[in-house]
């Protein structure tokens, strides 16, 4: 019997041990006082030994599109090795699930975000802090996956605006201003010129996009917020913006869509390698050819980054939503992520990790490419950058 247990019956000057039970039975021994003794030590033996099972929690976990089917096949295994734990997944756009928190729009209670990019933890915590929030975070963010962005041309057109397999804002530039494949060398009947990418406003993708293009119309290494407010980068996102009518929200929505469009609706797209090589075989199946990768130089890597928030989230379910953390950071959850093309973040040789894309020989697809990678700019040049982009017609 334990202590606390102990406790509760001498509060109750009830009889705790067989000794006292038998005292006690012997000044009263009538078979009513048998039977209550008995009863006694039945339910002590019962409160001392039965198991005590864990109280169940859910965790809602709000992430990009790109991880919505890496997720759900570790959710799944993760709840059967965990059955006091729900797991529920919510799908946005990265800057979405940074808005929404902030301007709390969510009409559930997020338990962990899991945004493209570890600046966008960074700009909540800031703009939280602004707000007089003191504590964001139950533990400090942690670091889950990587990936780059990285272009993507069906594989015959990019023959003819990459040459030499050589990725290039300049001839992307040049193919939006003509919009004509006949006269960038195409064939007359590929029609007109279509380039994609998500919408800046949404989705973090976009906004790398808008970043490196800015960069190299500039051609400077930083950019500032000064750097992106002028007349230069206003005329560059309005030829843009012509090009993406109604952009998708979401990175793996934009791919989905571009492969279901075809070469004649969506030429040229801007994406995340983890994405663009998951989908790479589907589209193979689906169009009869697929799409190159390319690496634009200097593009920018990002960290997919796990924050437990403290708003309206419990002791226990931070817990759980720890557990969760630590799990994808496991050997086997990290194959797993690169299964579905993230770089991990601990040491793994992808060139030889079999069931995997990045055994696939794909077109384009380099584990160490040989360019410039950059850290995202800061949230004050994503904040230009969204407005500017809003003002653009």
């Amino acid at each position: 019997m334990n202590k606390l247990t102990e406790k509760f019956f001498s509060v109750l000057k009830i009889p705790t041990s067989s000794g006292e039970i038998m005292t006690t039975s012997s000044k009263h021994n009538s078979p009513q006082n048998k039977i209550i003794s008995l009863l006694i030590i039945g339910a002590s033996l019962g409160i001392t030994y039965l198991p005590i099972f864990p109280v169940k929690t859910n965790v809602t976990i709000v992430s990009g599109s790109e991880l919505k089917e890496v997720l759900e096949e570790i959710s799944d295994k993760f709840e059967k090795d965990n059955p006091h734990i729900d797991l529920e997944i919510e799908i946005q756009g990265s800057q979405d699930i940074i808005s929404n928190v902030i301007d709390k729009k969510n009409d559930f209670i997020p338990t962990v975000l899991i945004p493209a990019n570890s600046e966008l933890i960074t700009e909540l915590e800031t703009t939280l802090k602004a707000q007089g929030e003191t504590d964001i975070f139950y533990y400090p963010p942690e670091a889950i996956a990587r990936t780059l962005l990285v272009a993507i041309a069906w594989e015959e057109r990019g023959k003819v605006l990459f040459p030499n397999n050589k990725f290039s804002w300049n001839q992307l530039e040049k193919a939006l201003k003509t919009r004509n494949w006949q006269q960038l060398g195409g064939d007359k009947n590929w029609g007109s010129f279509d380039f994609v990418t998500t919408d800046p406003t949404r989705s973090n993708s976009g906004q790398l996009t808008l970043s490196l293009w800015a960069k190299n119309d500039l051609n400077q290494n930083i950019l500032t917020v000064n750097d992106i407010n002028n007349n230069r980068i206003r005329d560059l996102f309005t030829l843009i913006k012509k090009s993406v009518y109604q952009p998708p929200r979401s990175t793996d929505i934009l791919l989905q869509e571009f492969i279901a469009r075809g070469a004649n609706d969506a030429d040229v797209a801007t994406v995340y390698e983890s994405i663009a090589l998951h989908r790479w075989s589907q589209a193979k199946e689906r169009r009869n050819q697929s799409y190159q990768i390319y690496y634009p130089n200097p593009t920018i890597e990002t960290t997919i980054t796990g924050a437990i928030l403290k708003q309206n989230v419990s002791k226990q379910e931070a817990k759980s939503a720890e557990k969760f953390i630590n799990y994808l950071k496991q050997k086997e959850q990290q194959i797993i992520l690169a299964k579905y093309g993230f770089r991990p973040i601990i040491d793994l040789d992808l060139e030889n990790l079999k069931d995997t894309p990045w055994s696939e020989n794909i077109e384009g697809v380099e584990i160490e490419p040989s360019i410039s990678i950059k850290p995202s700019p800061d949230n004050n040049v994503i904040n230009e950058i969204e407005k500017i982009w809003n003002q653009a017609n």
